[in-house]
């Protein structure tokens, strides 16, 4: 009978733990996965529930700019703005966000007034956002000297090497 338990190869069941920022990610890849599928909403959702699931995290950040994505694709820009804003807000150190919250500003119509809001600043981050306004309302030259000119006064700065590479590009096109 001893021989019997002590050879029987029993195991404690698998405990499941419940990891709230696992899954997050998992709702961002399977919103992502939607996204391929071009099923908008079921990717809205799932992007909507990893926000919920992890709401104040670096990777928040990122399901907030997928989210704005979206809305910004199937032509949602004044929702696509928050998301955007918001993730500058947890994360703004990553040059996509703002490249995707100018693009926001241009079709929604408010990339002049924003212009105007953002001239007199010294904020190093709304000047990114005010040289990436120049350059998509057409004052290339006006937008290239403004990122240029933060990239010469904050050059340590992690968000710098990814303007002066945008910096190269918008050059070349010239």
């Amino acid at each position: 009978m001893l021989t019997l338990i002590l050879c029987s190869g029993y195991k404690k069941p698998h405990k499941y733990t419940i990891d709230a920022e696992k899954d997050a990610f998992f709702h961002n890849n399977v919103g992502l996965n939607y996204l391929k599928d071009r099923v908008y909403y079921a990717a809205i959702q799932e992007f909507k529930i990893a926000i919920q699931l992890s709401p104040s995290t670096q990777a928040t950040a990122i399901f907030k700019n997928n989210l704005g994505e979206t809305y910004n694709f199937i032509g949602y820009p004044d929702m696509a703005r928050i998301c955007f804003e918001d993730a500058i807000k947890l994360y703004g150190l990553n040059f996509k966000y703002y490249l995707n919250l100018v693009e926001c500003y241009k079709n929604l119509g408010v990339a002049g007034a924003k212009i105007k809001e953002f001239a007199n600043t010294k904020n190093p981050y709304e000047k990114i956002q005010l040289g990436l306004l120049y350059i998509t309302t057409g004052e290339v030259r006006k937008g290239v000297i403004i990122l240029d000119e933060l990239c010469s006064e904050e050059p340590d700065l992690l968000i710098t090497p990814a303007i002066r590479q945008y910096l190269k590009e918008v050059t070349s096109k010239m």
